[in-house]
């Protein structure tokens, strides 16, 4: 199964997770999408199913709270975590969001990958840093994607890209990905570390 075949496949939402439920024994390997509100975690994951509204987008960021399961071809899950860091919503709400994600990341006994989602124009804010380090001390190496590159001039992709590296204190280029919605830059990428959990299909 490739990604382009995948995105032509049966997916669905097939489970919501509020703070107080109890994390599911999924019967498939899962993919995480870690980042701050309105960083493009929904917007991502329509682009990677080629689906216009899949993932719901809003324009409030904050909205979403809670982790949601999508099921691709009956096969993986692209699980839409909650986003972190936005101001305007109260702080009990927070510490419950954070809760849920850290029950999440340390109880999932499908987790393969988190992809942590920053955003390009900006550098690493001290959540995306708090978060890079927590999910690094929970024995998880994230794959950070750079979301909106398709917002920022070419001239300085590259100095946005080793800022993200530097801030980070990332050990290796191959664990930044540039990434954009609009234009589908680094969907083929993401698609070909998803598919290293696919299970082996018979000939």
């Amino acid at each position: 199964m490739t990604g382009m075949e995948a995105m032509g496949q049966k997916v669905e939402l097939e489970k919501v997770i509020g703070v107080t439920s109890k994390i599911p024994e999924m019967p498939h390997p899962e993919v995480a999408f870690a980042g701050k509100s309105n960083v493009g975690k929904s917007s991502l994951i329509n682009a990677l199913m080629n689906r216009k509204a899949l993932a719901r987008v809003s324009a409030q960021p904050g909205k979403t709270q809670t982790i949601n399961y999508y099921n691709v071809n009956d096969e993986i899950y692209l699980v839409d975590l909650p986003g972190y860091g936005y101001t305007k919503v109260a702080v009990e709400v927070k510490a419950k969001w954070g809760k849920m994600v850290e029950k999440y990341l340390r109880q999932s006994k499908m987790l393969k990958y988190v992809f942590l989602l920053i955003d390009s124009r900006h550098k690493p804010s001290e959540n995306d840093i708090m978060m890079y380090e927590w999910i690094v001390s929970q024995g998880v190496n994230p794959i950070i994607v750079a979301t909106k590159i398709d917002k920022l001039k070419r001239s300085r992709v590259k100095g946005q890209m080793e800022l993200i590296i530097k801030t980070l204190n990332l050990t290796s280029k191959e664990q930044l990905l540039p990434f954009s919605s609009e234009t589908k830059a680094g969907v083929k990428e993401l698609w070909e570390i998803i598919e290293d959990i696919y299970p082996e299909q018979e000939s």
